[in-house]
């Protein structure tokens, strides 16, 4: 039996054993980002053969996101009892076989609960990569690893929607669901053969079910008061009750999580002010990288009549200078400012979005090309430097806590991030049962704000 103790993997690879276990992580993580991306393209595709409109195709994305949030936290626990190898290697089969399931769906609904399934096991792997590069890389060689890792990770949105495109036209939408399948099932292999076993494991320590519940509580019912927002007509009671039960939850939560020994959540980590503005600053990020990455193909397939092929290939260069992006600014974490870098990806990005709300139905291919490439430059500097910035404080032991609540707060971000840029697109003006280019002008100046406003507590943030 192979040794895959950390020494034993040094004696068989040698120094670069660190970069197989980065490259297998980054596959679980590609796999999580190309189902999150890939399924955006299809969109209109699914919403013509359902017959169902904006306000409840978004739960194909909203649905993802918000139960890959919920998962996030359950990381940590997983981390210290089964260690990386195990928990990556079963999250990413789980994942292929419900991949598989989804793209066999026959119901909107059937589509959905695979989307949350797939969004449920693409939560436990997400923090695997920070959590493994903050583990085994020193601290002087983190921000170069990240930005390594980074730029693997940015290929799965470059290439999921021009792959998405090409399966769409050529094929069927629901090949979308079968794509990131290949990639998982790599990914256990490689988890098996380079990930490292845990060198000691903490004292067993009970699961924090009840926290998870609240919090899976908090988030489905603040995304569901929001959905319903959109047709508001008779709903003002549910839309009441709904706001008030989220809250309420969000209170027991909270509550919970300072008074149990074991949280789900490390609420203390959030009075380092340096990890807190971090973690403010990640809300934004997720807001804009997935906010705009469901709304560029939709507005440029609805909006502007691009077919799904077109709008995957708008995206494509974005990915591969953000991809050339992820490694300089990997560097630059390492020696500058991580506040100066973020504020730079803030400006780049919110410049992007404004630069799309004043476009028009004339506009050119390539001039939406270069919006959405200097967009994801702005991301490019943002992601590295938030990650180093939030997690260089901490101790050792509390880097399972802090990568996962970091990647947690990103992805709640996302998830509503995506539905109120849904809800923007609904209430905005529609023609033929379709939103028209006015309705995406007001989403995208929606995302331009909340992304400045994110300038405020990044800047707080200290070296």
């Amino acid at each position: 039996m192979a040794d895959n103790t950390v020494e034993g993997l040094k004696a068989r690879y040698g120094e670069r054993w660190r970069w197989l276990a980065v490259a297998t992580v980054m596959l679980g993580t590609m796999a999580t980002v190309l189902s999150a991306t890939v399924v955006n393209v299809a969109l209109h595709d699914i919403m013509l053969e359902f017959g169902i409109r904006q306000g409840r195709v978004h739960w194909l994305a909203t649905g993802f996101i918000a139960a890959m949030t919920t998962t996030m936290l359950a990381s940590a626990w997983l981390l210290d009892h089964f260690g990386v190898r195990k928990t990556l290697a079963v999250a990413m089969f789980l994942f292929t076989v419900i991949s598989i399931a989804g793209g066999f769906a026959v119901s909107p609904e059937q589509l959905i609960a695979a989307r949350v399934g797939q969004g449920a096991m693409a939560g436990l792997m997400q923090p695997m990569g920070m959590y493994l590069v903050f583990r085994v890389f020193p601290r002087e060689r983190r921000g170069q690893a990240m930005g390594i890792y980074g730029m693997g990770v940015i290929l799965a949105p470059a290439l999921g929607p021009v792959l998405g495109g090409f399966l769409v036209d050529q094929l069927s939408w629901r090949y979308v669901m079968f794509a990131p399948a290949p990639v998982t099932m790599i990914g256990v292999a490689m988890a098996w053969r380079f990930l490292p076993l845990p060198p000691s494991r903490p004292q067993p320590y009970r699961f924090d079910l009840p926290g998870l519940v609240l919090l899976g509580m908090t988030i489905s019912l603040a995304l569901d008061t929001l959905n319903r927002l959109q047709n508001l007509a008779g709903q003002e009671s549910r839309v009441l009750i709904g706001a008030a039960l989220a809250l309420l939850a969000l209170v027991l939560f909270v509550v919970r999580e300072r008074r149990t020994p074991h949280p789900l959540m490390n609420i203390a980590l959030l009075r380092n002010p340096v990890f807190l503005y971090a973690n403010l600053g990640a809300l934004a990020l997720g807001l804009a990288l997935f906010g705009s990455t469901y709304l560029v193909p939709l507005f440029v397939q609805t909006a502007l009549q691009f077919t799904a092929t077109e709008a995957g290939l708008l995206m494509l260069p974005a990915g591969i200078v953000l991809g050339l992006v992820f490694p300089v600014a990997g560097r630059l974490a390492d020696r500058q400012s991580a506040r100066k870098l973020v504020i730079i990806g803030i400006a780049l990005f919110a410049s992007s979005a404004v630069l799309f709300a004043l476009s028009d139905l004339t506009l050119a291919f390539g001039w939406l090309a270069l919006w959405t490439v200097l967009g994801r430059i702005g991301i490019g500097f943002m992601l590295p430097a938030l990650s180093t910035g939030a997690l260089n404080p901490l101790a050792p032991e509390q880097l399972g806590a802090g990568s996962s609540t970091i990647n947690f707060t990103r992805q709640l971000g996302g998830a509503f991030g995506v539905n109120m840029v849904a809800l923007t697109i609904e209430f905005g003006e529609h023609s033929g049962g379709l939103p028209t280019i006015a309705a995406f002008h007001s989403a995208w100046w929606l995302v331009a704000v909340f992304v400045a406003l994110a300038a405020i507590p990044v800047w707080r943030m200290r070296a």
